[in-house]
């Protein structure tokens, strides 16, 4: 079955992507992220388009991307996005690959709008434990740096850190370690899913509209 992986370039969507690549299961043919557009910016984790454009050539996968102005109503997301399924769907792609874990809300919302366009969803990643799922992807090879945070939830100084084992030790108490309800997010540079790693540069960290955001640069840096 031909798919398109729902991807926003973090840790969650790159491990999707391997577990979707396991033989028997679908066939991923193009990448479909949500671009910010007076930003250039993927929504909401505020990775660089240029980035995710590396993303896909080191995953050897085409990126298709859903235009969206700031701010973005509800209407308007909706209107974009089904546009770029219905431009799938024309192509023969049958479902999207999304790497949800256990918000069931989100999940039927993504649902209903792919059975509106005629499209089915597959969720390799629901129902795991996030915290074994966390530590799986780490010991897995994954590499990733996180973007953005809500610093009501998760420590301002961890912005730009690492994901890995450090990371994890220092979440509070009640954080979800694969931050499923929006503590954080992350942008995958390396792991079993990539051809070559990403290679990125950890910038300036700021923060807007109640978020911590780090910015990622493209190459090793001086």
């Amino acid at each position: 079955m031909r798919a398109w992986m729902s991807w926003s370039g973090g840790k969650d969507a790159a491990w999707a992507l391997h577990e979707a690549r396991r033989p028997g299961e679908v066939e991923i043919v193009g990448l479909l992220t949500t671009i910010t557009e007076p930003y250039g910016r993927v929504s909401m984790h505020g990775v660089r388009e240029e980035l995710v454009r590396a993303q896909a050539d080191a995953l050897g996968l085409p990126l298709r991307r859903v235009l969206i102005p700031a701010p973005c109503s509800n209407e308007t997301y909706d209107e974009r996005m089904r546009a770029a399924l219905e431009e799938a769907l024309s192509e023969g792609v049958a479902c999207m690959v999304i790497g949800d874990v256990f918000l069931e809300d989100l999940r039927a919302y993504r649902e209903q709008r792919l059975a509106e366009v005629g499209m089915g969803a597959r969720f390799p990643l629901w129902g795991r434990n996030t915290t074994a799922l966390a530590r799986e992807m780490i010991a897995g090879g994954l590499r990733a740096t996180v973007t953005c945070l809500d610093p009501r939830v998760v420590p301002r100084e961890l912005a730009g850190h690492a994901y890995d084992e450090a990371f994890l030790a220092a979440l509070p108490q009640g954080a979800d370690p694969c931050g499923e309800n929006g503590e954080f997010h992350t942008f995958a540079s390396d792991g079993p899913m990539f051809r070559r790693a990403v290679e990125v540069t950890v910038g300036e960290t700021v923060e807007r509209d109640g978020f911590v955001f780090t910015d990622l640069l493209g190459g090793r840096g001086p």
